[in-house]
């Protein structure tokens, strides 16, 4: 894949969950974003809190390694890792936007288990944090996203190229995004 393609479909991802938040997502009310379709399900006020709580770790993250790289030479092709793929294509959504691996969101990122990650500014804050990461995006463009490499949060000797970890970030995103739009959707969503 091309370095550009990468980039170009990384901010058009971001650019279009901006775009939700702004026309369907932020009028929400208390009762709609805290709406659960069942007991073991989360609500749009989790998940955008578990994607909040992601953020701080990788958008810190590659900020830091974005500044303080040698490798200050783009080059036109990006490949990736074998586990770097593997990670980011675990997270991508299916041709029908559909999910096609569930995981199991570790203990300290799940809001339902830790409360404090609910702050009560989870939709303003996911949307600050879009537009830092289109930031971000726009300044990984003038490094080597291959010879980076980002520390994953769940372990800091697991290293990402920037260019696995910036599809897997915002894959991820993307796949929350869709599960925002699949609650949104569901029939006993509540109207107002």
């Amino acid at each position: 894949m091309t370095t550009k393609q990468l980039i170009e479909d990384v901010r058009l991802i971001t650019m279009n969950n901006l775009e939700l938040i702004r026309k369907k997502i932020s009028f929400l009310n208390e009762d709609q974003k805290s709406w659960k379709i069942n007991q073991s399900s989360w609500s749009i006020n989790e998940i955008f809190a578990h994607m909040n709580d992601y953020a701080k770790f990788y958008h810190s993250t590659f900020l830091e390694r974005i500044e303080k790289t040698r490798f200050r030479e783009p080059n036109s092709i990006f490949m990736s890792s074998p586990l770097g793929r593997s990670a980011w294509k675990s997270m991508k959504l299916g041709n029908a936007k559909n999910v096609k691996r569930k995981f199991k969101s570790p203990r300290a990122n799940n809001p339902s288990i830790d409360i404090s990650l609910l702050t009560g500014n989870e939709v303003s804050d996911f949307e600050k944090g879009q537009v830092e990461l289109l930031s971000i995006i726009d300044k990984a463009t003038t490094v080597n996203l291959r010879k980076v490499k980002v520390p994953i949060s769940i372990s800091k000797l697991i290293r990402f190229r920037l260019g696995d970890a910036l599809m897997f970030v915002i894959f991820h995103n993307e796949r929350h995004i869709q599960q925002v739009i699949n609650v949104m959707e569901h029939p006993k969503f509540p109207k107002k």
